[in-house]
């Protein structure tokens, strides 16, 4: 019912359409509201409020929710310590670990992690603009699919039209951002090692491109807790253009 409610709300408040031969949908009314059918217009506007104004409103939701994502992933420790979104050793690659792990090189298969991580936590950095532009863009459909969808349409949104511009813009920062913490250099010599060891498999891991992989769904990861919680409870209302389009009742 909260979903319903809400997608009700913020529906009616987007004032739709207002034209006397408007086609209005059969839902229960909340407060007295009929929300109509689906209109291009963007000039008219319900109790005060227009639809530019409560697109607006949306918007700038979205962008507080999934700014708060970002910054929490691009903090020390934002990925390590975040088992939701931790980067392990690579899964193709974990009998490097467990091996090196048993001839008393644990502490290096740690470190490795460690940077792995600090590199994804730098890069994160640089996805706030990619999503918030994403944001900025939602066209009039985009706005209706996502406050009629499911729960995750707006990271589902974001993942068709960002995770492209995130890969092609993560991976000379992940590369960048891996020499500089040293997870290039311990994947490096821990590989060498591993390799050296007498009838092993040779490991030839692409880490760029798995830490690339790992830190996009990682942000995509907390960008949906942050849906879910605007869903719920429409991001803090710190604005009064967020009062005036969330707060209606």
């Amino acid at each position: 019912m909260k979903k319903i409610r809400l997608a009700i709300l913020l529906m009616a408040s987007l004032g739709l359409s207002t034209a006397a031969s408007a086609q209005f949908i059969k839902l229960p009314k909340i407060g007295g509201i009929t929300l109509p059918q689906p209109s291009t217009k963007t000039t008219t506007s319900t109790g005060g409020l227009s639809n530019t104004e409560a697109a607006n409103g949306l918007k700038e939701a979205l962008v507080q929710g999934i700014s708060k994502g970002a910054d929490q992933a691009s903090k020390q420790d934002g990925f390590n310590l975040n088992r939701l979104i931790r980067i392990p050793f690579p899964p193709d690659a974990q009998r490097v670990a467990t091996t090196l792990r048993s001839i008393g090189l644990g502490s290096q298969v740690d470190k490795f992690e460690l940077t792995l991580n600090r590199g994804a936590e730098d890069a994160a950095k640089s996805a706030k603009p990619i999503f918030i532009s994403a944001i900025k863009s939602l066209t009039f459909s985009d706005v209706w699919g996502i406050l009629t969808g499911e729960k995750d349409a707006a990271t589902n949104y974001l993942k068709r039209t960002t995770t492209q511009q995130l890969t092609v813009a993560f991976q000379p920062i992940i590369q960048q951002s891996l020499d500089k913490v040293g997870a290039t250099r311990y994947y490096t010599d821990l590989t060498t090692r591993y390799n050296k060891i007498p009838l092993v498999r040779p490991v030839q891991t692409d880490l760029n491109q798995y830490a690339t992989g790992k830190a996009i769904d990682g942000l995509f990861t907390l960008i949906a807790q942050e849906e879910a919680n605007i869903r719920e409870n429409p991001v803090a209302r710190t604005t009064d253009l967020l009062k005036r389009v969330f707060g209606r009742k």
